[in-house]
């Protein structure tokens, strides 16, 4: 099993940013892919970011250009960077963590940090 931690969320206002971490941990598992979701109230889980092999990253529109995802193997972490914040990013954003190459990872989870967008 793997286990993914996130921190880094909270309150912060318009155009501002905030930078959202994951640590993994567990069972030796090569782990080919990560990615970022976040589900807004009322709303459904919707991908953010991705990150997959050797580092090529995915971003959906309403995000490209704003937010940026690394990943640190050696250390087991990945990152979120989200700049020009907007009220409609606000959410519970997740890590997730698969074994296949994939843009969509969903083989593990994390329990989801909150950021909140409002002046």
């Amino acid at each position: 099993q793997v286990q993914l931690v996130e921190s880094g969320g909270g309150l912060v206002q318009p155009g501002g940013s905030l930078r959202l971490s994951c640590a993994a941990s567990g069972s030796d598992i090569t782990i080919n892919s990560m990615g970022w979701y976040r589900q807004a109230p009322g709303k459904q889980r919707e991908l953010v970011a991705a990150v997959v092999g050797t580092g090529t990253t995915h971003y959906p529109v309403a995000v490209r250009g704003r937010f940026i995802i690394s990943r640190d193997r050696a250390n087991n972490m990945t990152y979120l960077q989200m700049n020009s914040l907007r009220p409609n990013d606000t959410g519970v954003y997740y890590c997730a963590a698969d074994r296949q190459w994939r843009y969509y990872p969903d083989d593990y989870w994390g329990q989801g940090t909150q950021v909140t967008v409002s002046s």
